[in-house]
Formats: C-alpha cells, sequence, structure tokens
C-alpha cells in the first residue's frame, strides 16, 4: 500500500459497526442528540450546522447512521440522524474497548490529519496493485472557470476525488501508488478548493512546464512501477475534469486502449457501476455516461498496465459544478469507482501487459 516513503503503518483496535441498531442498543439511545436532515443537507453541512466538527466525527456518524444512509454516504431528506456527542463519542469508544474483534489500520499523511488513518475494512482486492494518476498539477491547473468571485481548476478537484479514491481502496487491501502529489492539501471537505502549484510526481520529482515533457513523466514513473510489479494483477486509473460550453451537462464518462481487453472490462465494470447507481438514486433520470477507446490520448496510448481514464464532468457546466463541488459527492464518486474496480478485480485476470 505505497504512497511515499514516510508511511507508516499502525495497529489498534477498532470497533466494527454493522449497525445502527447494534450500536445505539448498545450505548443507549439517551447518550445521543438526534436531527432531522434538511433538504439540501449533506453529513458535512449537517454538523456544522449542529456545531459538530465534522473532520473528528464523520467516520463515527458514519458508522452510528449506516443503516440509513443512501449508498453509504448520503441522507435522505427529512429522516432522523444520531449525532455523534462528546458523551456519545466516550460511550462508543467503552463498546469499542470492550469488543473483541480487532482490525488494521494504516496511517498515510498524504491524506491530511483528519482522514490520514485508514481501517482496513477487508481483503477484497488484497495482491491488486493500482496507479492513480489525477489530470494536470504543478504548473498545469489544467480547465478553469470562475465561481462567483473566485476561480477553480480541473487539478485541484482530480485530486482530492483521487485522494478519496485510494482511500478506499486501501481499506480493502490493494496496494496504491498515488502518481500525482501535493504534500498539504489533503482530502478536502470545501467546497472551493483553493488552487496552487505545489504538486509533485511520485516520489518527489519536479513537475516539468511542457506538456509533452510531464506527460511522458508520469508514463515512465507508472512502466518502471509496472516493471517492478511484475506478474501481479495491475491497473491504471487517471482522472480528469471536462471543460465544455457552459451548456453542456455531461455524466461521468471513460475511455480505454482499444486493443485492451482489460482496460475495456475495468471501463465497463465501473461504468456498470454507475449505471445501477444511477438506476438506483436516480431512476428518474437516465444516465448517459460511456466507455469507448481513445487510443490517441498519450497516456493511455504509451503506459503499460491495464488502465481507465475517467472524466467526472463538466467544470463550466452549473450541473456538474454539483457534482464535482460538493465534497459528499466526490465521496460518493470515489466509493462508486471503487465498487466498479472490485468487480473488475474479483472477475479478472491477470493478463498481458494490455
Amino acid at each position: 500500500m505505497t504512497i511515499s516513503k514516510k508511511v507508516k503503518v499502525k495497529i489498534k483496535g477498532f470497533l466494527v459497526v454493522v449497525s445502527l441498531f447494534l450500536v445505539v442498543s448498545a450505548i443507549g439511545q439517551d447518550a445521543y442528540i438526534s436531527v432531522k436532515a434538511e433538504k439540501g443537507d449533506g453529513v458535512y453541512s449537517l454538523l456544522r450546522k449542529q456545531g459538530v466538527d465534522p473532520y473528528e466525527t464523520f467516520d463515527d456518524f458514519i458508522a452510528l447512521n449506516s443503516e440509513n444512509l443512501r449508498d453509504s454516504i448520503h441522507l435522505y431528506e427529512g429522516r432522523t440522524y444520531f449525532l455523534p456527542t462528546p458523551d456519545s463519542i466516550s460511550s462508543l469508544e467503552k463498546v469499542k474497548e470492550e469488543a473483541p474483534i480487532l482490525v488494521n489500520s494504516v496511517s498515510y499523511p498524504l491524506f491530511g490529519k483528519a482522514y490520514s488513518d485508514v481501517v482496513i475494512k477487508n481483503t477484497r482486492l488484497k495482491g491488486a496493485v493500482y496507479y492513480l494518476i489525477s489530470g494536470h498539477g504543478g504548473p498545469d491547473p489544467g480547465a478553469m472557470t470562475q465561481y462567483g468571485e473566485t476561480f477553480i481548476s480541473e487539478d485541484e478537484y482530480a485530486y482530492d476525488l483521487t485522494l478519496r479514491l485510494a482511500r478506499e481502496l486501501m481499506a480493502q487491501s490493494a496496494t496504491v501508488y498515488v502518481i500525482i502529489q501535493d504534500k498539504d492539501d489533503g482530502i478536502r471537505d470545501e467546497r472551493i478548493l483553493e488552487m496552487d502549484r505545489d504538486e509533485v510526481a511520485f516520489p518527489d520529482k519536479v513537475i516539468p512546464l511542457n506538456q509533452t515533457a510531464r506527460l511522458r513523466q508520469r508514463v515512465d514513473i507508472v512502466n518502471e512501477l509496472h516493471k517492478k510489479h511484475s506478474g501481479q494483477f495491475q491497473r491504471l486509473i487517471v482522472t480528469h475534469v471536462d471543460s465544455r460550453s457552459k451548456g453542456q451537462n455531461i455524466d461521468v464518462f471513460f475511455y480505454h486502449h482499444a486493443k485492451s481487453k482489460n482496460g475495456k472490462k475495468l471501463a465497463e465494470s465501473i461504468h456498470e457501476t454507475f449505471k445501477l447507481k444511477y438506476k438506483k438514486y436516480q431512476p428518474n433520470r437516465t444516465y448517459t455516461g460511456t466507455f469507448q477507446d481513445r487510443t490517441s490520448l498519450y497516456l493511455v496510448k504509451k503506459t503499460h498496465p491495464a488502465m481507465t481514464f475517467i472524466e467526472i464532468g463538466n467544470i463550466r457546466n452549473k450541473k456538474d459544478q454539483k457534482r464535482i463541488l460538493q465534497p459528499d459527492n466526490r465521496q460518493a464518486l470515489a466509493k462508486w469507482i471503487s465498487e466498479g474496480v472490485i468487480k473488475d478485480f474479483e472477475s479478472g485476470e491477470i493478463g498481458p501487459i494490455r
């Protein structure tokens, strides 16, 4: 599970909460404060409105309300949710201490202080190696647009989604390399992600100004790591945010190498997952995202692992901006992609380079 040379691993006790009913029953409902979700509420905004620090309590909130969340991350309008409070967290910690179930936890500073500890939920991706590249970075912000009184850029949102995806995959015991890194950003729960140019390429390489040199650097890094992990199940996932006319609303779509059977299967697995999610959670809306070959793209053409190239939306379109800017939605995207990745792995094969 490689992120950087500064990775440290620790083992600690952690209660595996399987349902809201079991936890609340164990602790007692009087230890909790309940609140009703209003229209437009997300987990982060709900916690903030109640004066609760979302960075410190997000995981506890999800554990407490796991049976009452849409796709494990979104709130249902009008439903009642339990809030983590000092008393309830203290009670939860007492239950944790008495629980006989222990699981591994790993710490990755790259995710930022609030998200650095990753609980290993299972071993579904054990033995799989993933290379994650977020589009642009360093001297190149990628697509940009004005949002209110500030500017937002593609590289910041693609990077945040990539970190969230990395964390999801690691929780399933995958080995993950984040190829583009920003040491001081971490996973961020703001709508407006501040632009900077201090990203580096794994492990700590300056990103070139020249576009071809930037792409070649990423290809060389991935192909060298691919050689190191020869014989293992390896996949590459590249994440971008598109830029089109303001009026063009697009769904998440995927590219793969025309001659890559495994790359096509990876793209198709994630695409099918998105179709099922839209059918379940947005039954009145047709999902129009596609997956197709796009071998002409440099990273698609030159990298050795089977891969998929993902466009998550149009940064200039107001509807797509909701998908991109809302932190709950970025987390849901990461979760959906990870579910497609798991589907690909569990039905997959190591296969040749492509």
